[in-house]
């Protein structure tokens, strides 16, 4: 049994809390395995180490912290604390001899990174290839040996900047006593006495990137990650001027400032966005200057890409040996990492990318020499090459998706030839894609202004096209079974004009997240709704002996008498509840679901959020429930009971054209925060006695990081179970992988079906879970569908509705008058409260 232990909570902490932060403790303490003598005289000397660096630091930062607040109220925002840069207004040089390329000498090409200019990492057997031939393509360490080794911190990672504010401001509230012993000559109890008055905060700092930092307003306006990144590294470069360098970046001379800048850092718990006002302030790149924080902090926070990937933890210098990591919302883990490591490219950004290389050597072909002009005719090999690959597929009879052969796409203009390698590295190294991007700009401008006509700029992407495609092209260089390529046909932007969309997908998270769980201390997976966890165990983890995993799953903070879960086979007229792919859109199916949403409309008090397994089953089940009815639609009659509101889908169709027109205003598509708005409003007018139905989507904006505590969420409808289309591709890809990596184990057979159906049921666990927020709430559940009650499905719903569940098969008016006693308990509760 655990002892008490004191995690200084602001708050009387539930006991599942506690439970969970014990784990956590233990989790740490575990994870080095020296002798416990061992590990105490470590501490110790350490301790005595770090003591007086840690003494001037707390006196550094008390300072800080008082000049701080003597500031804030004298005047809410003065002038900066360092004279801002003035810089040259002066556009760029518009002379075309900017854009030609540098002599190039392939002599050199030793990579200095990992990812050969794409952001993502190489492949395991890429990079084993590379560690075999030498590390000639590997990059050099550039690790100060006189560096002060790293205290222990914890990295703290969420999928959003968002999310990890959200912890920044609990963080906050956070009172911790000083660290710091007694000081010599001052009695124990009296330095007790001090210290029971006296507070702590954590020494943090938060990491983002440079579009969430960068404070140069001539390269912020770029607005696009990609952008943003080359323009801030084209300005370092020696070849730039030094009046058009970066008047913002950390250097030699500016050492005191960026001092100070980490001292402001750490004086107080500050989020993103204090971080670049802090910047802003200073006139320092809150960006670099905030690494020189690093050291010193405890405790880091940063969103995913900034952990998982290990590019970007080089391009911070971050170390995670012998540190504590956290991912919060883990549930997304193994998707994120394989979303991070996949990339796609469409036929047209293809041709648009030669278009612009074209143009680009129209106009310095004859400038280009040496090793400039065999690169460069190799990528245009390349790029034809896989033209016409797409081409065939987008004029064939083909099927309109399916694997691809990697040796397909480099099978004409003798491609197979190239050294991808050296290629990646020449365009890595020249920054052609920026070149060309560039030239095309400025021919652009030089086009509106020759025009006799005033018109407007045409519209540029977001991302360099050709950058783009060299992201791609990275994936070429990939000769493991860890990825597969595809394509997609697909109908392009608002026009008819067909195109094809070529992906490759990672199908393995293990290798580039073991090296995160390799180095670090100890690893800790959390997350409120991340059952079923064998994934994590039998793919994410496999490697790891099973002594080495702990898992915890806690209850919730609510009595069980606070909810009621359901699993519905059969609807008020008795038809069944089974919305497989071959099922689900007849309209019988569809008119006896609207009858048991209206039912629990009329049932349940205030919000109900009924979830469907897609956007397209949304629109459809919307555009049957709008057709009369023996007089009147159940769209109308639903309308009556409460006010519907509809989550909008990132494609901007999250209601179909047809039924838009005949949908009241608050049906109509809104942001996120919109419907949110409205639909509480709605809930809680006092002139509003129906409350308010909310249509949304699992999986989409609605079912992750929204909280529909009390009256916004006192039911949740789950229709269907949203399996991924296992005859997809994509999917296929998948199943055969897990399934070839599982013939060697008690799983042989089952184990491409135990994943599939596990990434379903963390979808509905996810939805399921935006309802009881804390200890009082209460809620219904309702699982529309047959499958609900196969002891495999539910199986893996989380633990707290598996104890809630209601166990007797019953018609749908027994379901119906359990939930009228339900709710109608509550309520009898509350008006005697």
């Amino acid at each position: 049994m655990d002892r008490q232990r004191d995690y200084h909570h602001p708050y009387t902490p539930y006991p599942i809390q506690l439970e969970f932060m014990n784990a956590v403790y233990n989790c740490i303490e575990e994870g080095d395995d020296e002798p416990a003598w061992m590990l105490e005289h470590a501490r110790a000397e350490k301790r005595r180490q770090t003591l007086q660096r840690r003494h001037e630091l707390n006196a550094r930062l008390t300072k800080i912290t008082a000049k701080e607040e003597k500031a804030r109220r004298r005047f809410e925002s003065g002038e900066p604390i360092a004279k801002r840069v003035v810089h040259n207004s002066k556009d760029d040089e518009s002379e075309e001899a900017q854009f030609l390329l540098d002599d190039y000498e392939s002599g050199d090409e030793k990579s200095r990174t990992a990812t050969l200019g794409s952001g993502k990492p190489l492949s395991s057997e890429t990079q084993a290839l590379i560690d075999k031939l030498g590390d000639s393509l590997k990059c050099g360490n550039n690790e100060d040996p006189d560096e002060v080794e790293d205290e222990l911190k914890i990295f703290f990672c969420s999928r959003t900047h968002s999310q990890l504010s959200q912890f920044v401001s609990e963080l906050r509230r956070v009172q911790m006593p000083p660290s710091l012993p007694h000081e010599p000559g001052t009695s124990e109890k009296a330095s007790q006495k001090s210290a029971g008055q006296l507070t702590e905060d954590f020494k943090h700092v938060v990491l983002g990137s440079r579009k969430n930092l960068c404070i140069n307003p001539k390269v912020k306006k770029l607005g696009n990650v990609t952008a943003i990144n080359e323009r801030c590294v084209e300005l370092q470069q020696p070849s730039t001027p030094k009046e058009a360098k970066c008047g913002f970046m950390p250097n030699s001379e500016r050492e005191t400032l960026v001092h100070d800048f980490r001292d402001h850092t750490l004086a107080r718990i500050r989020d993103i966005e204090d971080l670049g006002q802090l910047g802003e302030k200073m006139s320092i790149c809150p960006y670099y200057a905030s690494r020189s924080a690093i050291k010193p902090c405890e405790i880091i926070t940063l969103p995913y890409p900034l952990l998982l990937q290990k590019t970007a933890r080089e391009a911070l210098n971050l170390s995670l040996k012998d540190h504590v990591v956290i991912v919060d919302e883990a549930h997304n883990l193994m998707d994120t990492i394989s979303e991070l490591h996949s990339v796609s490219v469409s036929l047209r950004q293809i041709k648009h990318a030669r278009s612009q290389l074209t143009a680009y050597l129209q106009k310095f072909r004859n400038k280009l020499k040496g090793k400039n002009r065999v690169y460069v005719t190799q990528l245009v090999r390349l790029i034809d090459s896989l033209a016409a690959y797409l081409e065939e597929r987008c004029q064939g009879t083909q099927n309109a998706q399916g694997v691809v052969q990697i040796g397909d796409l480099m099978a004409s203009k003798g491609v197979d030839q190239l050294n991808m390698h050296k290629l990646m590295h020449y365009l890595q190294e020249s920054k052609l894609a920026r070149k060309v991007d560039g030239y095309t700009d400025f021919t652009e401008n030089q086009g509106i202004k020759q025009s006799s006509n005033v018109q407007q700029r045409p519209k540029r992407a977001s991302v360099p096209v050709l950058m783009h495609v060299q992201s791609f092209l990275l994936a070429l260089t990939h000769p493991s079974k860890e990825g597969r390529f595809f394509y997609s046909k697909s109908v392009s932007g608002h026009d008819t004009e067909q195109d094809v969309v070529l992906k490759y997908l990672s199908l393995d998270p293990t290798y580039h997240f073991q090296k995160i769980v390799e180095e670090a201390r100890a690893v800790i997976l959390a997350g409120g709704t991340m059952s079923p966890m064998e994934d994590y165990t039998n793919h994410l983890l496999s490697y790891l002996p099973s002594a080495k995993i702990k898992t915890l799953s806690c209850g919730h903070v609510i009595p069980r008498s606070n909810l009621v879960a359901m699993a519905i086979e059969r609807g008020p007229h008795g038809h069944d509840f089974e919305f497989t792919y071959g099922r689900r859109n007849s309209s019988t199916m569809i008119q006896e679901l609207g009858r048991a949403v209206l039912t629990g409309a009329k049932v349940v008090p205030d919000g109900l959020v009924v979830f469907f397994s897609s956007y397209a089953y949304l629109n459809l089940a919307v555009k049957e429930w709008q057709q009369p009815v023996g007089g009147d639609s159940l769209w109308n009659q639903i309308s009556a009971t409460k006010r519907i509101f509809m989550e909008k889908s990132e494609a901007g169709s999250g209601t179909p054209e047809a039924a838009t027109n005949d949908l009241p205003t608050e049906a109509k598509q809104k942001t996120v925060d919109q419907v949110l708005t409205d639909y509480s409003a709605r809930i809680h007018d006092p002139r509003n006695t129906g409350g308010a139905l909310l249509l949304a989507v699992i999986g989409g904006s609605l079912s992750e990081g929204i909280n529909f505590a009390d009256r916004l969420g006192r039911g949740i409808i789950v229709v269907g179970l949203p399996f991924p289309n296992a005859q997809s591709p994509e999917w296929k890809a998948k199943m055969e992988y897990v399934e070839k990596r599982a013939a060697s184990t008690a799983e042989r057979g089952n184990a491409a079906k135990g994943f599939h159906t596990n990434a379903c049921m963390r979808a509905v666990n996810q939805s399921i879970g935006r309802a009881i927020r804390h200890q009082n709430d209460y809620a219904a559940i309702l699982l529309f569908d047959q499958r609900y009650q196969r002891k495999d499905i539910r199986g893996k719903l989380p633990g707290w509705i598996k104890e809630s569940l209601v166990e007797e098969r019953e018609p749908f008016s027994g379901s119906v008058d359990r939930l009228r006693k339900f709710f109608g308990g509550k309520l009898a509760r509350a008006a005697s409260d």
